[in-house]
């Protein structure tokens, strides 16, 4: 089946996430923000970059819908084109509301106000794709598709917002980038065992079991192990199939990422974000800036050779790492890969994406993550 995916806020991220779940050969993009994917079955609460999915179709839209099951119909319109506007949306929207009202149904739509496009949170707070006969058209050019379904907003919300155990200091590392790094760790494999050297408070840890991985965390700080068993034991509770005998696997407990041992035989894969360093609030000086640089680096060479003795050969790390913003805008990481070589490991590629690509952020932010996919020689 062929599908079309709205990428996320960082487009190129959610470009590799994609590119590492189902293979280069098999996505491609046709728009600033949209990709053709083609794949048997898609998971959409998986994919932390992906904003919206829609099976496209190949008979005409009008037949579609003439065959829908009877019962009250909601229907949605997005059109992605280049020159869409609203008013013809719209007028499409009513259009296709005419022709199902012609075949007895009773239909109610979803306006677009002044976008030719529904947002994501209108989509799922309106269950378009999640529901029968909750209906969105998404069309761009010569594609048309109908939505599986939009990002569910309001689980990621509860999921980040509502943990028992949070610090503010040591970062906020969202669910959907957690979801991100697991995916180009785990490169579309379907079980094993995440580690997460740096867990915090067990973000990535928590999204890891949530997407059938057993998962593995250590930290340095005895809090932030007690923060991650408070938190994994939250969503343990609140989620039925992760209190099944079958359900993944966790291990907790301290320890130095550049000197433990982990004691798993071999970890499987490796997601994290190494520490980011203290809040700030300004551009560091440049003398600062190089300072934080050095730390950085020291941090992360030092783990990924504990690493490498550990690691099967051709297992696959995603790290989110500090970059920070500069007067200019721009943002200025950690200079890693050069040394990527010698310490064990290949930088992976992406067809749609290149290293510089790969950073995550808010405009007001001022640390960034730069994230940096390996695989172990």
């Amino acid at each position: 089946m062929t599908f079309l995916f709205v990428l996320g806020r960082e487009p190129k991220i959610s470009l590799a996430e994609l590119e590492a779940i189902f293979s280069s050969s098999k996505v491609k993009q046709i728009g600033a923000n949209l990709a053709q994917v083609t794949a048997r079955t898609v998971s959409l609460d998986h994919l932390g970059g992906t904003v919206k999915v829609a099976q496209i179709i190949d008979q005409p839209i009008q037949d579609f819908l003439s065959n829908l099951p009877t019962g009250k119909i909601t229907l949605g319109i997005s059109d992605y084109s280049e020159h869409a506007n609203p008013r013809k949306t719209w007028e499409l929207a009513l259009k296709y509301k005419n022709l199902l009202k012609r075949h007895g149904r009773n239909v109610r739509l979803v306006p677009n106000g002044k976008s030719p496009i529904l947002s994501s949170a209108a989509s799922h707070h309106n269950q378009l794709g999640e529901k029968t006969n909750h209906i969105e058209i998404v069309k761009y050019g010569k594609y048309t598709g109908i939505s599986i379904g939009a990002q569910n907003i309001t689980a990621y919300a509860k999921r980040d917002q509502a943990r028992p155990a949070r610090d503010a200091f040591v970062g906020m590392l969202p669910p959907k980038l957690a979801q991100i790094l697991i995916n180009l760790a785990t490169a579309g494999a379907k079980t094993g065992t995440v580690l997460d050297p740096f867990c915090g408070t067990g973000v990535i840890l928590q999204e890891s079991i949530l997407m059938g991985y057993s998962a593995y965390g250590t930290d340095l700080s005895e809090k932030m192990i007690d923060y991650s068993r408070k938190n994994l034991d939250w969503i343990t509770k609140r989620t039925p199939r992760l209190q099944k005998p079958n359900a993944p696997k966790l291990h907790l407990e301290p320890g130095d990422a550049t000197n433990h041992k982990w004691q798993l035989t071999q970890p499987d894969f490796v997601a994290s974000e190494i520490y980011l360093g203290h809040p700030l609030s300004a551009p560091p000086a440049e003398v600062k800036l190089k300072a934080l640089q050095q730390d950085a680096k020291a941090l992360l060479v030092g783990f990924l050779k504990n690493l490498s003795s550990q690691l099967p050969a051709n297992a696959q790390i995603a790290l989110a790492t500090p970059a920070w913003k500069r007067p200019d805008g721009s943002y200025s990481g950690v200079n890693i890969l050069d040394e990527i070589d010698k310490l064990g490991y290949n930088a992976i590629k992406y067809h749609y994406a290149s290293y510089d690509d790969l950073l995550y952020y808010r405009e007001d932010q001022i640390v960034a993550r730069q994230i940096i996919v390996l695989r172990k020689k």
